[in-house]
């Protein structure tokens, strides 16, 4: 029987599936006899999932707003001020914090991802050993500008763009070198794992995220006429996709389409409203409900659809998987490691006739979404459970502890 460990933690997360998943590694690893202690600065989001009700403890380092560090940004980043927080005050805070770690009687430290740099800096200060969680490389705007362009094609706009993508690739510097500090590199699925691996050169571990069967779960409530995304309402989340998909299904029988969203770009969703009213296209968005709330409306819906562009992992399809609803998704980035094509749901390419064909299909009287829905339920329990995650990323912590010691069989990504 392995010991208990004392564990620090890190994030700089906002609301989303990553505090998500971190909440529930917390409340694993405290459930399970380890002391788990979470560093965060203050431009952490502890409003949505708060660890201090699943960890030991949390302290909390305040990030102040310096002149001095104001200046010194301009000089030494690019972007210098992200959201009105200067990277050279983040990048002490954070130095701060790894000396009070490295101080501690921690055997490991488990770092998530920083909203503002990625990788965050407080790696490249850290005596510990490390174990750094990277959902994904940091993304260009590609996807964007080409779904939701609002570049103006005159000097100012092309000005922007210039700006623009120096931004990008000084944040791509940033990331890498922030990352090639992490002694022990976990990825959410082999679609991040390849990433990682072709941008930085950095080889990373497959440690599968999971959910709470507990919270997520088969209720007995009856089926309501219409189908449900989740997702933050930004252009890379797809719902512009999936309203330009529904529009080719025939207004008869045409579902609507209900969005949870915990957050969102006001210009994509006033635009994608006014869309999907010409289209023809019935959407409601609801925002920031709660988890039994979303349970709710996870064994409401007749089907969940999700069309992310190149989605890391994706919990919501697990979710819904999870309360036994079967997903239609764009068979691309991490969903295509999680839903199981015809068992646990169906996977499309990108294709907006093809998708509303299959949108059809599952909604078909004939079609066996409740025997698909049972195998989901199913699925989840056999691979997917938090606690099946945790386990792995247990086997992970200590292996990276001692190296030498090596307990593959709780490191393995799926039993």
């Amino acid at each position: 029987m392995q010991e208990p460990l004392k564990i620090a933690v890190f994030h700089n997360l906002p609301t989303g599936g990553a505090k998500r998943a971190l909440y529930g590694y917390v409340e694993y690893l405290t459930r399970t006899g380890n002391t788990v202690d979470v560093f965060v600065p203050s431009t952490a989001n502890e409003n949505f999932l708060p660890l201090n009700d699943v960890a030991s403890q949390v302290y909390v380092f305040p990030v102040p707003k310096t002149i001095g560090g104001s200046i010194y940004s301009y000089i030494k980043y690019i972007p210098p001020m992200v959201k009105q927080v200067s990277l050279r005050d983040l990048e002490i805070t954070e130095q701060k914090m790894a000396e009070k770690i490295n101080n501690g009687k921690y055997d490991v430290v488990f770092s998530e991802q920083d909203q503002y740099t990625m990788a965050p800096f407080l790696l490249k200060y850290l005596k510990k050993p490390l174990v750094y969680y990277c959902q994904q490389p940091l993304r260009n705007d590609a996807i964007s500008e080409v779904i939701f362009p609002r570049k103006k094609k005159n000097l100012l706009g092309s000005l922007m763009g210039i700006g623009s993508r120096i931004v990008v690739k000084r944040g791509l510097e940033m990331d890498k070198t922030n990352s090639s500090y992490s002694n022990y590199t976990l990825s959410n699925s082999y679609f991040s794992r390849e990433n990682i691996l072709r941008m930085y050169g950095i080889n990373s571990h497959v440690s599968y995220l999971g959910v709470n069967p507990e919270i997520f779960k088969p209720l007995e409530i009856p089926k309501e006429k219409f189908i449900l995304s989740v997702g933050t309402f930004t252009p890379e989340k797809g719902h512009g996709f999936l309203v330009d998909s529904l529009k080719l299904i025939d207004s008869e029988i045409r579902p609507k389409l209900v969005v949870v969203a915990n957050s969102s770009l006001p210009p994509w969703k006033k635009y994608l409203e006014k869309h999907a009213e010409k289209l023809g296209v019935d959407m409601e968005i609801s925002a920031l409900i709660n988890d039994k709330e979303l349970t709710v409306l996870y064994n409401k819906a007749e089907i969940v659809v999700y069309s992310p562009y190149l989605e890391p992992f994706g919990l919501v399809p697990l979710e819904s998987m999870a309360c036994g609803t079967p997903v239609v998704a764009v068979k691309e980035g991490g969903v295509r490691e999680t839903v199981i094509h015809k068992k646990t749901g169906l996977l499309i390419d990108r294709d907006e006739e093809l998708f509303g064909v299959a949108v059809e299909k599952m909604l078909s009287k004939d079609y066996k979404r409740y025997d698909m829905g049972k195998k989901s339920v199913k699925t989840v329990q056999n691979h997917w459970t938090i606690d099946q995650a945790g386990e792995r990323l247990l086997g992970h912590l200590n292996r990276v502890i001692n190296k030498d010691s090596v307990n593959t069989k709780n490191i393995s990504n799926i039993k």
